[in-house]
């Protein structure tokens, strides 16, 4: 609705420009005409009359170029207030995402180091084992010469537990 009103004013505007141009031409002739003496007194009166209709006209051109203008101004005064609080709104969304992404980032590296420490421990216990393990080797020896020992033994006592 608003264009149409602001479509009409301009071709209103846009007439009243070819009407003035066209008086700007007459008044141009007449005003020669009137330097060389050409022009009568009759013709000094017409052209009072249609300076005085020019003007008139000139006025309502200006009215409506002023109407106008406060209607642009007015576009774009809400133009920027309405982009002004969108950025200002997207700015404080990214602050907001900006402030979520500072928190998960520190949550994420506590956790990290965390699981690195329990890591590292687990991987120093294994080490240990490791190392605990190496003499197993010479125990396993160990308890197979002792089962070999008690296997004897357990034969002799059975041999002479048996004897009658």
């Amino acid at each position: 609705m608003e264009s149409n009103q602001t479509l009409a004013p301009e071709k209103e505007e846009q007439k009243n420009q070819l009407n003035s141009d066209d008086n700007r031409a007459e008044q141009d002739g007449e005003e020669e005409q009137q330097r060389r003496g050409e022009c009568g007194d009759h013709e000094n009166a017409e052209s009072q009359t249609s300076s005085s209709l020019n003007g008139k006209e000139i006025l309502k051109a200006i009215e409506v170029v002023e109407r106008d203008s406060m209607a642009i101004a007015h576009s774009y005064t809400s133009l920027f207030a309405s982009l002004r609080s969108t950025l200002s709104e997207v700015t404080s969304t990214s602050v907001d995402h900006m402030i979520c992404f500072g928190d998960a980032a520190g949550r994420v590296q506590e956790c990290e180091l965390d699981a690195a420490t329990k890591g590292n421990r687990y991987i120093n216990s294994c080490l240990r084992l490791n190392e605990e393990m190496k003499g197993i080797d010479n125990l396993a020896t160990q308890l197979k010469i002792i089962r070999r020992n008690v296997d004897a033994l357990d034969s002799a006592v059975n041999r002479l537990v048996r004897f009658p």
